[in-house]
């Protein structure tokens, strides 16, 4: 019974789908790989060597050319995530046992790889440097908190700005892992979960009706996806890009932080589940698509 209840439980759920999601091929985002192919027509060798060997903030690039190439990654992922969404919508209602599952993973293997390109763009380190399969709990963290920006919950907003303080205060290249995992973001991790894995539901179901019908299914199914899916992914570009992070004028030319607040450690968040279930979030629903 009680395993059960585990399944049940939206945060399990979330963290369940977001795990089989990073295992998916070509949903890793390669950072040196992305960095130099995104910013070559853009930068110099020796700007972009910088950025990948530091950050694209030490190498100078600007917050405006970053955010070109940002909406450029955007609209590729978004065309491609729409496009697939589209062609599980065609079988029509006898396929749904397997193209909704399917079609649940695919977007969220899409949000992760937005949310890496953004990130790695604006100056967040290597999520995925590990080879291996699994996924360190900091890593889940940020990525949980990243999807909570997407969703627009606000103290998933202010949780990202305080990992990101703490990153630019240190000149760290790596998470903060005690404050993902045991310190005071924590708490807004776990219920960004619990918020995220209901949201996920609701959508899925939304998108199950959709494909009901073939091939008008797949129009709606591809047209949900670009309705959402675009919205929050440049959500997550504008919160990231209006961080101290990702501002080289926060920068010394030697890498030391020379500006930028820092959230204390004994300031506190908005309750955050007081918070998540007024979120502004772009969430599909049957009444907002019928004909």
């Amino acid at each position: 019974m009680k395993q059960g209840k585990e399944v049940e439980n939206p945060e399990s759920r979330f963290f369940a789908v977001l795990m089989a999601a990073a295992k998916l091929p070509g949903v890793r985002i390669n950072r040196e790989a992305y960095l130099r192919s995104a910013l070559a027509r853009h930068c110099s060798e020796e700007e972009i060597r910088r950025a990948i060997e530091e950050t694209p903030a030490a190498a100078g690039i600007t917050v405006e050319l970053l955010d070109k190439v940002a909406n450029d990654s955007i609209r590729y992922e978004t065309a491609k995530v729409s496009a697939l969404s589209a062609a599980a919508g065609m079988p029509g209602i006898f396929a749904l046992p397997a193209t909704v599952p399917a079609d649940l993973a695919q977007y969220v293997g899409h949000m992760l790889r937005i949310a890496q390109k953004l990130a790695y763009l604006y100056s967040w380190p290597d999520l995925f440097a590990d080879e291996g399969e699994g996924v360190d709990d900091a890593t889940m963290g940020v990525l949980t908190l990243f999807f909570g920006v997407m969703f627009g919950t606000q103290s998933a907003n202010a949780a990202v700005g305080k990992v990101a303080g703490m990153m630019s205060k240190q000149v760290a290249r790596k998470l903060p892992q005690k404050a993902l995992t045991k310190g005071v973001i924590y708490p807004i991790v776990k219920k960004s979960a619990a918020y995220l894995g209901v949201q996920m539901t609701k959508q899925s179901f939304a998108k199950g009706v959709s494909k009901a019908i073939p091939v008008i299914g797949a129009v709606v199914s591809g047209g949900l996806t670009l309705s959402t899916y675009l919205p929050m992914a440049k959500r997550l570009k504008k919160h990231l890009a209006g961080l101290p992070l990702a501002d080289p004028s926060h920068r010394a030319p030697g890498g030391d932080v020379v500006d930028g607040e820092v959230v204390e450690e004994h300031e506190t968040f908005a309750p955050a589940d007081a918070e998540l279930h007024d979120a502004s979030i772009t969430t599909p629903t049957l009444e907002e698509h019928r004909p």
